[in-house]
């Protein structure tokens, strides 16, 4: 039995109302009376609405293992949201102020490397379903809600639909549809094509990037460079600066990094300090080990290993190999095995990362029967050059479920919805039959 809910906790600023709400859920909801962990959601509304009777929109947040945002830093999307509804920010299982998930708490399984790795694998999408619903009944009973899910939050409103449809009055999603069958090696072959288009892109756009880029590369490779958290910043590590290159409110940022790059040392050209806090910051998964640990395991189905996939497959896309002679290019959104050797704050996830790679018992997150015969208004926008989600897979996805609508724009990178209330607002229309 899970725990009664602690009394919510309200407070008001920059014009909104917000509520505070923690309760208890299963770690396996298959064994409701089986251990328990936190969930903690944030419901926000508009100032002098708080008393109406709106619905509530519950935002499926990116990751996986990201936390909701927070209503002083949120994006354009949560603005043209309370427009009509209460808005419902829940931090996925494992982060923010839900029961962490990290190299701290995950230290009591000692060396028992599969029993965390057991652990984890109640952090999926499934999960993350079970919990919502939870969260419904806790807010509104039987009553059913909106979500608008991006990117990853996408990938669990398929889940959504394939689990508790009656949960739901209608979906939303944002760069988010994802493949519902293909494997992980499916998905970084299609990743790896896209992340060297958005390389070109890149460089065509800051063309002294790419001697420089070099420069701090061939540095990296004679020099035992430190960053301030004490590791030596390899070459490799340097390359995964160009999961920046997938939304627009990033992309440019490795431009402005690398003009901070050298400086006159004592000993001839050195990496400045303010490089290296950059380069940390961007790459460091010190906030969000989850991500890193369960990047490969959301696409696991099908009593197969995902087995190190993003790894495998770079294999296949010489040109991302630095030492055979031609440019450098910058990988994306791919996490490797020697990730967590190399970051202090994965290190000591590294033998939960390997027992969830070789893992084949994954359940399906994905009902193809109940999605095919869906009867939930499902609206998404799907982004023609989307680094991160691919657009033909979405599309795929799109006509395997009913009665979805998709809007196929190449107007926004990743980040639309929180670049421009725009996206959102098409998407309530097409809702609403004006677009």
């Amino acid at each position: 039995m899970t725990a009664p809910a602690p009394a919510p906790v309200s407070y008001r600023h920059g014009g909104l109302v917000c509520t505070d709400h923690t309760l208890s859920v299963p770690l396996d909801h298959a064994d409701p009376a089986g251990p328990a962990i936190g969930l903690f959601a944030r419901e926000v509304v508009a100032e002098g609405r708080e008393h109406e009777d709106l619905p509530r929109l519950l935002w499926l947040q990116g990751g996986p293992g990201g936390r909701a945002e927070r209503p002083n830093a949120a994006g354009a999307w949560l603005r043209r949201a309370l427009a009509g509804h209460r808005v419902v920010l829940m931090d996925q299982r494992g982060t923010g102020r839900s029961t962490p998930a990290d190299r701290t708490t995950l230290a009591r399984f000692g060396d028992d490397t599969e029993a965390a790795a057991a652990y984890l694998a109640h952090f999926r999408a499934d999960s993350l379903v079970r919990d919502a619903e939870l969260l419904r009944r806790h807010l509104q009973g039987d009553r059913p809600w909106s979500v608008l899910g991006q990117s990853f939050g996408g990938f669990t409103t398929l889940t959504y639909l394939s689990l508790a449809p009656e949960g739901l009055t209608r979906a939303f999603v944002t760069g988010g549809l994802p493949t519902l069958t293909g494997h992980a090696d499916d998905v970084y072959r299609a990743a790896y094509a896209r992340t060297l288009a958005h390389n070109e892109r890149y460089f065509a756009r800051y063309p002294g990037d790419q001697a420089l880029a070099e420069a701090v590369a061939a540095h990296l490779d004679a020099h035992d460079v430190r960053m301030p958290t004490g590791e030596r910043l390899t070459v490799r590590r340097f390359q995964t600066l160009g999961i920046t290159f997938g939304t627009a409110a990033k992309f440019d940022s490795l431009h402005y990094l690398l003009e901070t790059a050298f400086t006159d040392g004592a000993h001839g050209p050195a990496l400045t300090d303010t490089f290296l806090r950059g380069v940390d910051a961007a790459v460091s998964f010190a906030e969000r080990p989850l991500y890193a640990a369960l990047h490969e395991p959301i696409y696991a189905q099908g009593g197969r290993p995902t087995d190190w996939s993003a790894h495998r497959i770079r294999a296949e896309f010489p040109a991302f190999d630095a030492t055979a002679g031609g440019p450098l290019r910058f990988t994306g959104e791919m996490v490797y095995p020697w990730q967590f050797d190399e970051d202090p704050a994965l290190v000591p996830l590294r033998g939960t990362a390997e027992a969830l790679a070789a893992r084949t018992d994954w359940p399906a997150l994905y009902d193809l029967d109940r999605l095919a015969a869906n009867e939930v208004p499902v609206f998404a926008a799907v982004y023609h050059d989307d680094m991160y989600v691919d657009r033909d897979h979405a599309l795929v996805t799109a006509d395997r479920v009913r009665g979805l609508r998709t809007w196929v724009t190449d107007a926004y990178a990743h980040d639309g919805v929180r670049a421009d209330a725009a996206v959102l607002d098409r998407l309530l229309a097409m809702a609403d039959g004006a677009a």
